[in-house]
């Protein structure tokens, strides 16, 4: 069966990150979580560390059952170098067969490289983008995110996090 390859920022990761990693199980062996721009933190888009991305990521699939063995969490730095960006990707990662996105850019560019390109829909419209200004608006946003995310984010405030860095 396939490997798959799945990347996203996660900030914060929410409901459809999930679907799309269950799907990705679904229809392959194992899925590499691919945690992009894995050296940025404290900024607007790019608030929590890739230490904090990853343990939601963990606590959330652990509350799904979903074994450790299926899955394995990788940081990707940005290179900011379009042409030699799925070269990186190949060099921090196990061999994988499938690309799961709905970014346009990443897609475009693993197709280039000849890989198998698996379009994903954005879940019920949320966005990690949305979720971040609902939270600066102070508005209802935990029911955008796995309940294991909401509490994380309760327990290393994450609010305040996101609100103090403007």
């Amino acid at each position: 069966m396939a490997v798959a390859f799945f990347i996203g920022r996660f900030q914060p990761f929410h409901k459809g990150h999930l679907k799309d990693i269950q799907r990705a199980l679904d229809e392959c062996e194992k899925v590499i979580i691919a945690i992009g721009s894995s050296q940025e933190q404290g900024t607007i888009n790019n608030p929590f560390s890739y230490k904090q991305r990853k343990k939601m990521i963990q606590l959330t699939l652990g509350d799904e059952h979903i074994e450790k063995n299926k899955y394995e969490i990788i940081a990707i730095p940005d290179i900011n170098n379009n042409d030699l960006w799925v070269r990186h990707v190949e060099s921090l990662c196990p061999k994988f067969d499938v690309i799961y996105t709905g970014n346009a850019l990443v897609k475009k560019l693993f197709l280039l490289k000849k890989y198998k390109v698996v379009d994903i829909e954005l879940f019920q419209n949320i966005n990690s983008t949305k979720i971040r200004e609902k939270i600066l608006d102070e508005k209802e946003w935990k029911n955008l995110v796995p309940n294991t995310v909401s509490k994380y984010l309760e327990d290393i405030d994450g609010e305040d996090i996101i609100k103090n860095i403007i």
